[in-house]
């Protein structure tokens, strides 16, 4: 399953509100900004700064 484009569209980085790189492969979006990557479960994007993790 992938995100609804009407939501990838409004969503972005928690942290720096700069935008998100989806990447359904994964199963993460990513700011390239703050160098974060935010876990999507279940096709919810779990938008948590602190469940974030560096990559």
């Amino acid at each position: 399953m992938t995100l609804d484009e009407d939501l990838l569209e409004i969503l972005v980085c928690p942290k720096c509100k700069g935008e998100l790189e989806y990447r359904p492969e994964e199963d993460d979006l990513r700011c390239h900004e703050c160098r974060l990557r935010y876990e999507v479960e279940d096709d919810i994007p779990i938008m948590l700064i602190d469940e974030a993790e560096e990559f």
